[in-house]
């Protein structure tokens, strides 16, 4: 009987550091996806996929996708904007943007 135990007790304690290494491995696929993710897709439209352009808009520097127009402003880049007189800005920029959606299509 004695060799029945302790072959259960093996068992289980193989079952246990099986999952615990199930669950190493699940984290470095993880942090590896999440690596190659960053690194593939640096400086890329996350909905085209283009490489992205950096623009300079009334003094505001901006990322520009010139796949399908997408805008990234930095942390203070609306607040610097919003100062300005909008309703010029504004105007120009979605009427290039509309102009040029329209042209494509």
């Amino acid at each position: 009987m004695k060799n029945i135990w302790k072959e259960r007790e093996k068992a289980l304690e193989n079952q246990f550091i099986y999952e615990q290494e199930k669950e190493k491995i699940g984290k470095m696929r993880t942090a590896e996806r999440e690596r190659q993710i960053r690194e593939l897709c640096r400086n890329r439209c996350p909905k085209c996929g283009e490489e992205i352009e950096a623009v300079t808009f009334r003094g505001v520097p901006l990322d520009r996708c010139p796949g399908c127009g997408g805008v990234w402003l930095g942390p203070n880049d609306l607040k610097i904007l919003a100062t300005k007189d909008h309703r010029s800005w504004f105007e120009k920029w979605f009427k290039a943007e509309n102009e040029s959606s329209e042209s494509a299509a």
